[in-house]
C-alpha cells in the first residue's frame, strides 16, 4: 500500500527541526556541567528517536509514510508562518535534488526500529514528549539538501544494505 507522498521540505521545517535539535543541545548542556560518559549517554534516545524520524521520511509510503509526509508538511507550515509573520524572511524549498528512497529490506527496518520505539514509549506510564520532539526533528531534518540532511544521506543505503543483509535480499 503505497500513499501519495509529499517529500517536500522547506526553509521552515529545516528551521523546526534546526529548533528543537537546538533546544535539547541546550538543555543538554546546561544539565551536565561535567561532560562525561554518562553525560554522552543522556543524547542517545534523542540521537536515536531523530535517526528515526529520518528513516520515516525516507520510506517510499505506507501509513508511517504517509504519517512522517503530514508530520513534515505541518513543521514546513509551521516554520514558514514563524519565518515568514515572525521576522518577515522568505522559506525557499530546500529539499535534496537526489531521492533517497529505502529498499525493502530497509522498510523492514524501519517496522522494526517503530516495534523497539513503541516499546520504548510503552515501558513507562505517559507520553515520552522528548522522544515525539526528536523524532519529528528527524523528519524536517532528513530531506534537507544542506549539512542538516547529511545523516538522512547517509542513514539511507547503509539502512538499506543492512537491512537487505538481515532479511535475506543480497
Amino acid at each position: 500500500m503505497n500513499l501519495p507522498t509529499y517529500a517536500v521540505v522547506s526553509l521552515g521545517g529545516v528551521t523546526v527541526g534546526l529548533s528543537l535539535l537546538g533546544w535539547t543541545l541546550a538543555r543538554w548542556w546546561v544539565t551536565y556541567k561535567k561532560k562525561s560518559f554518562k553525560a554522552a549517554r543522556a543524547l542517545a534516545p534523542f540521537i536515536s528517536c531523530a535517526l528515526y524520524g529520518m528513516l520515516l521520511i525516507l520510506s517510499a509510503g505506507g501509513l508511517l509514510g504517509a504519517a512522517a509526509d503530514w508530520s513534515l508538511w505541518g513543521s514546513s507550515a509551521i516554520g514558514d508562518a514563524v519565518l515568514e509573520y515572525g521576522v518577515g524572511g522568505d522559506t525557499p524549498d530546500v529539499t535534496r535534488t537526489s531521492n533517497l528512497v529505502l529498499t525493502d529490506g530497509g522498510h523492514a527496518v524501519v517496522i522494526i526500529a517503530t516495534v523497539v520505539l513503541v516499546a520504548v514509549w510503552t515501558v513507562r506510564r505517559g507520553f515520552r514528549w522528548d522522544l515525539f520532539g526528536a523524532v519529528l526533528c528527524g523528519i524536517s531534518l532528513g530531506l534537507s539538501s544542506g549539512v542538516a540532511g547529511v545523516a538522512g544521506w547517509v542513514l539511507s543505503p547503509v539502512v538499506s544494505t543492512l537491512g537487505d543483509a538481515v532479511v535475506g535480499l543480497l
